[in-house]
């Protein structure tokens, strides 16, 4: 088997650790496989780098801040390949640059446009284990690219793709998937197998095992994946199509997502067009839009309502004040005291009744909703982030998942 193994930034946090994974890549090693390794920063280096830079400018460039963001996956490569070696295996790190992943030009946030896999296949063929530093590509120009917080999983998970590799797994701090964050309901259980639909519905509402980009691109290139933990031997969680699992479980998940902010724009000029500018605007400006409810108008104006990360909220702002600027927006207001929680099941697509619950059991526990989105395998609420944890339990404990 050709095993793609990704370990994330605490699973090398330090060198002993990394001495743990070269112990557990040489395991699999001397079962007959043939590994290649993806690597993520050592836990804490990217928020350092960061630091540095934000230690002289406020808004550095973003060209430059890939080509030092990406050098925290070339040290733990390295280190990595130096202590295979020492065991006495032939390894051989590798950029993203020499691993062939080719990106577009978005720097910091690039997306993966092809990955020659020729010098990788090649150093399998001699029997070297490869080790790749993940988070990380170039662009046409040759400049350095990352792909944004979490790319070590993207890397993996396309590499396994270009290389038809039999497995893609996933090491991390946790040990699978579960039903809910456990810091939250000791009583979450945790997941044997779950579909890249339902997974891509979690990554991106929240749970933080996966990055969204990585699922999506997984179901994309039908690559199976396991995520599991790197400081046991325990099982993990399969992600996988829908067809292989058996019995599907009404709800499989709750998701928690605090990285969430509301923006309300305030007698909006109602004329044909308008939403399109401004969510056009938006999207110019790479803020990724959520949740949107639109009033009726009333007096020729109209009330809109949206949801963005935090992250984006500089960048939305700005976009909202040209129109404010413009006469076409006549107030806004920001709300970061949001979360969003939400409850997924491809089981929903079969029966009735889970939205009602959901909105029940808010009502039961005098949680207000302000938002509401469906679709056919989730149901999201915007409710007052003070009411986060509370709302997880509750929910958890309605449809029983820790049964």
């Amino acid at each position: 088997m050709l095993i793609v193994q990704k370990f994330g930034g605490t699973s090398v946090g330090d060198l002993e650790r990394i001495q743990n994974v070269a112990n557990r890549v040489s395991t699999t090693v001397k079962k007959g496989h043939d590994v290649v390794v993806v690597v993520s920063a050592m836990s804490g280096e990217t928020n350092k780098l960061v630091g540095y830079a934000e230690h002289f400018s406020s808004n550095p460039s973003r060209v430059e801040m890939d080509m030092l963001l990406s050098s925290g996956e070339r040290v733990t490569a390295s280190l990595l390949s130096i202590a295979l070696q020492e065991m006495g295996h032939k390894a051989v790190a590798m950029t993203g640059r020499k691993a062939g992943i080719v990106t577009d030009n978005h720097h910091t946030k690039a997306r993966i446009e092809e990955i020659d896999p020729t010098t990788m296949q090649n150093a399998v063929k001699e029997g070297k284990i490869v080790v790749v530093a993940g988070f990380q590509g170039v662009n046409e120009d040759g400049d350095v690219t990352t792909l944004g917080r979490g790319g070590s999983d993207l890397s993996a998970v396309a590499i396994a793709g270009a290389l038809q590799a039999d497995l893609c797994e996933i090491y991390t701090d946790v040990s699978g998937i579960f039903t809910t964050d456990p810091r939250i309901e000791p009583k979450a259980k945790k997941l044997d197998k779950i579909s890249y639909d339902e997974m891509l519905e979690l990554a991106s509402l929240g749970a933080k095992v996966l990055q969204n980009r990585s699922v999506e691109l997984a179901k994309k290139l039908n690559v199976n994946l396991v995520t599991r933990t790197s400081f046991s031997d325990e099982e993990g969680t399969l992600i996988t199509k829908e067809e292989n699992i058996m019995e599907k479980p009404l709800v499989s998940g709750i998701a928690l997502d605090r990285n969430q902010a509301r923006i309300s724009l305030l007698g909006v000029k109602d004329r044909p067009g308008i939403a399109s500018d401004i969510f056009n605007k938006l999207a110019a400006a790479e803020v990724n839009v959520d949740m949107i409810i639109q009033n009726k108008a009333v007096d020729e104006t109209t009330n809109i309502d949206f949801t963005v990360p935090v992250g984006d909220l500089h960048d939305a702002k700005a976009v909202v004040e040209e129109f404010v600027k413009n006469g076409e927006i006549q107030d806004e207001s920001y709300n970061e005291d949001i979360c969003k929680v939400s409850v997924v099941g491809v089981g929903m697509k079969s029966h009735a009744g889970v939205a009602a619950k959901a909105f029940s059991t808010m009502a039961q526990n005098n949680i207000n909703i302000n938002m509401i989105s469906t679709s056919e395998i989730k149901v999201s609420m915007v409710i007052d982030e003070k009411y986060a944890e509370l709302a997880v339990r509750s929910l958890h404990d309605a449809y029983q998942l820790d049964k």
